[in-house]
């Protein structure tokens, strides 16, 4: 595993190349600021509700790759005071998927701060996140000795063809995508390296029916406290060192998790999903983009009887998605 974890640093390392900054602020972070990693392409319409949210949650400062957008995302990004923006033209995919880039920048900047590594689209609620914010949440993880937080992907969803709602700029996306599969959930333990691996919900039964093993991993790590030693191995469903992947168990009962609502499944999604098929830089030759692509073109209602209205993060710790642990 060591030499596993040596050998992603160096490729980060390299990998730095390809990355530019646009504009580099980070000479005003401070040393106790929770800090936002991200690497997008084309997400301008997304980008207001997404700094709004995490800025009224605590973030002090975003780090953004901008992957070569043309929607105006980067220079929209590189006139916010609180964030700093790299851009490269190269393969996201050799990039493992982004990860590369993001290593390096999180080695660079995030060592002993707070890291949240989130794609523009994930929205993170936790125990008490309606009356705390992510320094209390952070603060009660350093006090516990606890060095990374695990949340469930929970795909959101409207009621109806995703078609019919179109999505505003600067809008809440749960007021449209509010609805989640409350079950459906496949659980297995990864035995390399430690962590949960979860499927299922609706992309599982919606896009992936024959063969559900297929459909997209659910387990994130996406908050933990970064040393420059760490790294992302698949994405933020593991890292390096193992013991970083254990967020759930613990002697006695279960560790503190979260969610993070996942806002895929709006009007844009037929759009980015064609773009991305196109563009062939993700997991196992696109055959998630190629499945959503099927589906797509009939514009299809992923709620069905047994899905679930959101209300809040106590209803999802009842139904068992996440935990507050011994978090009081």
């Amino acid at each position: 595993m060591r030499l596993l974890r040596k050998r992603w640093r160096i490729r980060a390392f390299r990998k730095r190349r390809e990355i530019k900054p646009i504009v580099d602020k980070t000479d005003t972070i401070k040393p106790r600021d929770i800090l936002v990693f991200c690497t997008a392409r084309n997400e301008r319409v997304r980008l207001p509700y997404f700094l709004r949210f995490y800025r009224d949650m605590g973030v002090g400062h975003f780090i953004f790759v901008d992957n070569d957008s043309d929607d105006g995302s980067a220079e929209y990004l590189a006139q916010q005071p609180d964030v700093s923006v790299w851009t490269s033209k190269a393969s996201y995919k050799r990039a493992r998927f982004g990860m590369d880039w993001l290593n390096w920048l999180m080695r660079r900047h995030g060592h002993g701060h707070w890291c949240l590594t989130i794609d523009p689209d994930e929205f993170l609620v936790f125990p008490f996140c309606d009356t705390r914010g992510l320094r209390a949440l952070t603060d009660w993880l350093d006090a516990s000795s606890i060095k990374s937080f695990g949340a469930m992907l929970l795909d959101m969803y409207p009621k109806g063809p995703m078609g019919r709602q179109p999505y505003r700029e600067g809008q809440d996306p749960f007021e449209i995508a509010n609805w989640f599969d409350a079950g459906n959930y496949m659980i297995e333990k990864n035995k390399k390296f430690g962590n949960l691996w979860i499927q299922g919900g609706p992309r599982a039964r919606m896009f992936f029916p024959d063969n559900p093993a297929r459909a997209p991993a659910l387990n994130k790590i996406p908050l933990v406290k970064w040393h420059r030693n760490y790294t992302y191995v698949s994405s933020t469903h593991n890292l390096l060192p193992r013991g970083l992947n254990l967020v759930y168990d613990e002697w006695g009962g279960e560790k503190a998790s979260g969610c993070l609502l996942h806002a895929k499944f709006l009007d844009t999604f037929a759009i980015k999903a064609a773009e991305e098929l196109e563009r062939k830089q993700h997991y196992a030759a696109s055959h998630e983009y190629k499945a959503y692509h099927e589906k797509l073109e009939d514009d299809p209602d992923l709620w069905c009887k047994w899905s679930e209205k959101y209300i809040n993060w106590r209803q999802l710790e009842i139904l068992g998605i996440m935990s507050k642990g011994n978090w009081a």
